[in-house]
């Protein structure tokens, strides 16, 4: 019986582990916590440039990888494309900005 009850709590550690590494992040994908972090992070720069007044009648996208914002479409100043940028910068989680705006 003790054997039994031995292998049945090897086998949930074992679970454990494999279900906690299937959820680490690795160079190439993000772990669901950095997913969801994100995910956060890019909802919160989207509402705040569309809550600016110079900023809300431009197209701007906005991705989000680990920690990493990418701004891009097509704007009609510098001004607008800075101004994305330090909004983008101002959002907390946020460890960089690629300002890929284009102006046109």
């Amino acid at each position: 019986m003790n054997t039994n009850k031995s292998v049945v709590h090897y086998l949930v550690i074992v679970l454990l582990v494999l279900g906690l590494a299937a959820c680490a992040s690795t160079p190439k994908q993000s772990g669901a916590g950095e997913y969801v972090d994100d995910t956060v992070i890019t909802t919160k720069v989207k509402s705040l440039l569309a809550a600016d007044d110079f900023l809300r009648s431009f197209e701007i996208g906005v991705e989000t990888y680990k920690g990493t914002v990418q701004l891009s479409g097509f704007v009609n100043t510098q001004d607008a494309v800075n101004s994305a940028g330090e909004i983008a910068a101002s959002v907390q989680g946020v460890d960089s900005v690629k300002n890929n705006l284009i102006v046109k």
